[in-house]
């Protein structure tokens, strides 16, 4: 096959994994741009981005019923309908999956749109958040459609059609926002934060678009894979489709859907606990409410900052998925211990180094980026401890659907978020906020421990600890200590953006040094990257691998 999307299909794995990489690392980017821009708009402040981010959890959960994981569920059966040479059979799946998640995407659509005061005053006891649930209502069908067609690109071996798109959203997301926001100012506080999340729905009709374009440009090369098939069609019926997508989403839904639990019970439980905390200090009612909106804004402000990191590692569940279902189909154990060892290694020299920067530069890094609400250091420096579970649980998740156990993470995921549920109810009240952060602390913890067990009893895989662990963490100590001086030693000298930007570069000079160092990177590893073999033979030079 000489096709443009079969060059696509033989796209390295790494490959696959930078270009998603990149793409979330700018997905996060804008993110935050967009975030610390609102936030800093006349009005808004912590308060509008409680309303902003409660609304906006409440979209994420009915998002992880009708589309989180759904990428993840296509792209694992079309990569084994592909393995085996079964490309009609891949499509088909396709269009049946497509109608089946866009009427429920509609679905769900309705139900917020019509329910949303409901939620918002019954529910939530904030009542102005029913204006951003009815903004974002449409998204869901948007959304759903989406995951579908990512799921089958991914699935076909191509990554690009994922990280173009969610780039394409976020940027018009990023965009708009700032500009609904900043347009509303001087207008009720809970509107302006609805003005924001109207943007998300238009950046997620933008993406759909581009999407549908990026199908239709390589439609004739998917009819002649399809056209030259040799292996014969397994012949199935629609309700016998609809049956295999529903018997693997089903349990992967209910994984997202809990996964969401984390932030649920943050928001039916931290506003209601705030209040008690507060009641003796603060008489009124809508004084109670403004406190609850803030102090839950300021623990998203931070949230904000440690997801960046966490991009990453959601990138490499979505690679890692139709790469294992291909290579345990095939019983290729040698080249899966090789893959996940990969994916590892990527993760925690990420994830490590940006735990111990975040935490030493809590108090610099919202000042510089939030200069009129920089409150929330010690928030900020309590949840980086969750990131190494967090990013970690990803990179299990994908072995796992991959390995068809996706049931492991709901059952974890369960058992988690009804230890935290627990945790909320009694700290809450007594450390107000900081009781939802503890929760979420043991919630990350807990999941991990559930699934690492279980992945090491069900994969044949062998991991090299020191390389994938020991020396990151080594050197992300190293960096960490470094940074700390030296942020001590000139921050008396120069501005606070300015210390905390050469901080930022000097650790992460030191980082790379020590890496090499410690011969953390093999000839390998290295060459697998962009411009590899330049970068392998200077390393060489210098007696670094």
């Amino acid at each position: 096959m000489s096709s443009k999307l079969n060059k696509e299909n033989k796209t390295s794995f790494l490959k696959n994994v930078l270009m998603l990489m990149f793409s979330q690392v700018v997905v996060k980017l804008l993110g935050l741009v967009y975030r610390v821009a609102i936030v800093g708009a006349e009005g808004f402040g912590d308060t509008g981005n409680g309303y902003y981010s409660t609304g906006y959890q409440i979209y994420m959960i009915l998002l992880a019923i009708s589309s989180i994981g759904i990428p993840n569920v296509i792209s694992k059966l079309v990569s084994e309908r592909v393995a085996s040479g079964d490309y009609k059979g891949a499509h088909r799946l396709f269009k049946m999956a497509l109608k089946l998640f866009t009427g429920f995407g509609i679905f769900l659509s309705l139900v917020l749109f019509f329910s949303a005061d409901f939620i918002a005053t019954d529910l939530l006891h904030a009542g102005g958040v029913k204006y951003t649930l009815m903004v974002l209502a449409p998204a869901l069908t948007f959304v759903s459609c989406s995951a579908v067609m990512r799921g089958y690109f991914a699935g076909l071996g191509s990554m690009k059609a994922s990280g173009s798109s969610q780039v394409i959203e976020q940027f018009f997301n990023c965009l708009l926002s700032i500009g609904f926001v900043y347009a509303c100012v001087g207008k009720d506080t809970a509107v302006m934060a609805a003005a924001g999340n109207l943007s998300t729905t238009l950046a997620c009709a933008i993406s759909l678009s581009y999407l549908i374009i990026f199908y239709r440009r390589r439609r004739g090369e998917i009819k002649t894979e399809i056209s030259a098939q040799t292996v014969p069609q397994e012949d199935k019926s629609r309700g016998q489709l609809v049956k295999i997508i529903l018997t693997l989403s089903i349990p992967i839904t209910m994984s997202s859907l809990i996964s969401t639990a984390n932030s649920a019970i943050d928001i039916f439980t931290v506003s209601d606990g705030i209040q008690k905390a507060f009641s003796g200090i603060l008489t009124s009612a809508e004084a109670l409410e403004q406190k609850a909106m803030e102090l839950y804004g300021t623990m998203q402000k931070a949230e904000v900052i440690t997801h960046l990191p966490l991009a990453i590692s959601g990138t490499l569940c979505a690679a890692i998925v139709p790469v294992i279902s291909s290579l345990i189909a095939k019983k290729e154990y040698k080249g899966l211990s090789d893959k996940i060892s990969s994916a590892t290694l990527i993760n925690s020299l990420i994830i490590f180094p940006c735990m111990g920067g975040i935490m030493i530069l809590a108090a610099p890094v919202l000042k510089l980026l939030y200069p009129s609400a920089p409150q929330g250091d010690v928030m900020l420096i309590l949840l980086c401890v969750t990131l190494p579970f967090s990013s970690l649980t990803y990179v299990l998740n994908g072995i796992l659907y991959g390995a068809g156990r996706q049931f492991v993470p709901a059952v974890s995921l369960a058992i988690a978020s009804a230890v935290k549920l627990i945790l909320n109810l009694v700290l809450i009240p007594y450390l107000n906020i900081y009781g939802a952060i503890i929760g979420t602390l043991v919630y990350q913890v807990l999941v991990f421990v559930i699934e690492v067990i279980v992945v090491f009893r069900t994969v044949p895989i062998k991991l090299d600890l020191v390389k994938l662990f020991l020396k990151p963490m080594l050197s992300a100590g190293v960096m960490t200590a470094v940074v700390f001086g030296f942020f001590r030693l000139i921050s008396a000298l120069f501005e606070n953006a300015l210390s905390t930007m050469l901080s930022v570069l000097v650790g992460a000079i030191v980082y790379l040094l020590v890496i090499l160092l410690l011969r953390t990177l093999t000839e390998e590893d290295i060459k697998g990257l962009p411009m590899g073999g330049k970068l392998s033979r200077l390393f060489k030079k210098l007696r670094l691998i």
